[in-house]
Formats: structure tokens, sequence, C-alpha cells
């Protein structure tokens, strides 16, 4: 995958990397470009939040990154992810 992503697109990808818990993602109203993440878990309690730069999130390879970080962080705090690769 070597084209830029678009916004919905990095929306879908980041909503299948931290499943088995859901993925809100959303882009503040300031207009800075960022995209934030939030993972909650069955009971709607956050166990993990991310930002992501626009530059990051419309490349393909930052974006893997980024959520990589963030499966980390989240597997770090004993929170069991279902296995996942970014999409080619």
């Amino acid at each position: 995958m070597n084209a830029p992503l678009r916004f919905n697109d990095a929306l879908l990808i980041a909503g299948h990397a931290f499943e088995p818990f859901q993925c809100v993602a959303w882009a503040p109203q300031d207009g800075n470009g960022e995209l934030s993440l939030t993972v909650v878990d069955r009971t709607s309690t956050r166990i993990g939040r991310k930002q992501i730069p626009s530059s990051a999130y419309s490349d393909p390879k930052q974006l893997a990154q980024f959520l990589e970080q963030a499966r980390a962080e989240i597997s770090g705090e004993g929170y069991s992810l279902e296995p996942w690769t970014m999409p080619a």
C-alpha cells in the first residue's frame, strides 16, 4: 500500500487494529488535522488513547507504526488483543 490514505480509510484500519475492543476515532474540531483514537473495553472504560498527526495517518507505514505502538501499550497493560496486521 503506497498511496496516501484518506481519512476514512485510516479510521477503518484503526477500528480493526484494536479488536476485540472498540476504537473510537475522530478529528477534533480545531482543524489541526490530528486523528484522535480512544480504545474502550466492553464496560466503556478507556484503556488506551493516541493522537496521530495527519502526516502520519495519511502514510500507511507511519499509521502502522502508530497503531503497533498503541497496541503494544494496551497489551502491556494486560489487555489481550486479537492478532492484527496492516492491510496491504
